[in-house]
């Protein structure tokens, strides 16, 4: 029966990895206030995570948008359906590609970053020095960095739609030669602002709250060697990824169920 109790033990060391991370999770968002009163620690942590991953965003944007006015194109033309390319193109991208590869594209760039930073404060004991001197890292070092991959997120969904349509616009307009009218007029009669680009960004919003506290939470929790601080920055990529898919399934299904 060893089998069965190693099962339990596993079990119930998820079980506390969880409320550990909720606990953790409470106390950053508890700290968001103070944080709010140094508002340039803000900035400058979304500029770290924000605008430094804006290359990688805008590149990833562009080719998603040139493969999928492509694609689109080779599957509509069989059916004589071209006039819909721009905007199946439109709902891909700002329902559900643009959230969640920025998701995943923030998680392996922005994400690493951050717990590979949180994790070598705490293996330099910079943490624990700051706690000796009556500061609270929650509200100085972690709360700013939550904050600034909140807000970051959806902006960076925004401009990867953005720059994926007007990808798709050159492929499908300028190469291949699609009516530019019917291209840019379906958009604007069949995309919802509210009911797709909202729940977009809803999304993620969502996204960023899931990658940047995974991040923070595999950073904080670390072990102080440089092995533990490698392994971590893996669990961030491998945990932000699997949370952000599973989210978007349930996103999807309750915003997107009803016509």
């Amino acid at each position: 029966m060893n089998w069965v109790a190693d099962i339990g033990a596993r079990s119930l060391k998820v079980l506390r990895s969880f409320g550990h991370a909720a606990f953790f999770s409470g106390e950053v968002l508890a700290a968001i206030p103070a944080s709010l009163r140094r508002f340039g620690l803000v900035v400058a942590q979304i500029h770290a995570v924000g605008n430094l991953s804006l290359v990688i965003i805008l590149a990833s944007g562009t080719a998603v948008g040139f493969v999928l006015a492509l694609q689109m194109y080779y599957a509509l033309v069989t059916y004589g359906a071209t006039e819909s390319l721009g905007l199946i193109v439109n709902l891909s991208l700002v329902r559900e590609l643009g959230p969640v590869v920025t998701a995943l594209l923030f998680a392996g760039r922005a994400g690493t970053s951050l717990t590979a930073e949180i994790g070598l404060m705490k293996a330099g004991e910079q943490l624990a020095a700051m706690e000796m001197m009556a500061v609270d890292p929650k509200s100085r070092i972690l709360a700013p960095r939550f904050l600034a991959g909140m807000v970051s997120m959806p902006l960076l969904a925004i401009l990867f739609s953005a720059v994926g349509i007007l990808g798709a616009y050159v492929v499908a307009v300028l190469l291949i030669g699609v009516d530019e009218g019917n291209f840019w007029s379906i958009m604007q009669s069949r995309v919802d602002v509210f009911r797709d680009v909202g729940n977009g960004i809803i999304k993620s919003f969502a996204f960023g709250v899931i990658c940047t506290m995974v991040a923070l939470y595999q950073g904080h929790e670390t072990e102080a060697t440089p092995e533990g601080v490698a392994y971590a920055t893996t669990r961030t990529v491998v945990i932000s990824s699997l949370a952000v898919l599973a989210m978007d399934f349930v996103l999807t299904a309750l915003m997107f169920s009803t016509p």
